[in-house]
């Protein structure tokens, strides 16, 4: 088989390796800080990809990259709060689903960029400690919100911070939760007719990059003092998150 034949639609050699390194990165980034590397994987993808493919191939690469961490930590997992997850998340799926699909391109590549200038600079949010029933409405909304920006750790991230958890318990309940809604939301693309098998060969490198990250992120990322990380990371999301409205604003003149 030709090398070419693993590259989708408007994807070039220099486009396709790019794209691994920025997943092996993004991946890094989340190994060594909890968040941000979605969002981070996120904006790159928008900038450079068809926005009908955007969500649905991100989907699959954080589903590869979540796996590995829910495996890890399975034992810590507080699989009550699981199950309200997973049933709101059914919601959220089905009815996203049924959304994200009349949306235009353009449409969709600002409803990311603004999303991801939110997430980098909006304080965190903070919710009360929700019950189940509540836990499951929230998974709902946070199933219902990946099917359009791609990256709804952060929001996850708050359902889960008030809970009185330890700190492995709330990396293994996350990683779980994220796990099955990445899944979901791949099956609702898949029933709606998505094309998966043309970006097969650009999500395996991306999948396999994104673990070599994990595996190297502390080290690599560490280097840098935290603060000085953190700033630059904003200014780069904004960057990306500006160039995204900017270019979709462009386009409709």
């Amino acid at each position: 088989m030709s090398h070419l034949a693993l590259l989708p639609p408007d994807v070039s050699v220099w486009l396709f390796v790019l794209l691994a390194v920025v997943s092996f990165f993004t991946s890094g980034m989340t190994a060594a800080m909890g968040l941000g590397g979605g969002v981070a994987l996120l904006a790159v993808m928008a900038s450079v990809l068809p926005p009908a493919a955007l969500i649905p191939v991100h989907g699959v690469i954080q589903l590869g990259s979540n796996v590995g961490r829910a495996v890890v930590q399975r034992r810590y997992v507080v699989w009550t709060l699981v199950l309200p997850f997973v049933i709101g998340s059914l919601i959220g799926a089905f009815v996203g689903g049924q959304t994200v699909v009349t949306l235009p391109g353009w449409l969709l590549k600002s409803v990311v960029g603004l999303f991801v200038l939110y997430a980098t600079w909006a304080p965190k949010l903070k919710l009360g400690d929700l019950k189940p029933a509540a836990f499951g409405l929230g998974g709902a909304i946070a199933t219902f919100l990946t099917m359009f920006v791609g990256a709804s750790g952060p929001f996850v991230g708050a359902l889960l911070a008030p809970k009185p958890i330890d700190r492995l318990q709330m990396v293994g309940t996350f990683a779980v939760c994220m796990t099955l809604q990445h899944g979901l939301k791949i099956l609702a693309f898949g029933l709606l007719g998505f094309a998966f098998a043309p970006w097969i060969g650009l999500i395996a490198a991306m999948v396999a990059t994104g673990f070599l990250g994990t595996l190297a992120g502390t080290r690599l990322l560490h280097r840098l003092p935290e603060a000085t990380f953190r700033l630059a990371f904003k200014w780069l999301m904004t960057v990306l998150a500006a160039e995204l409205l900017i270019s979709t604003a462009w386009s409709l003149l």
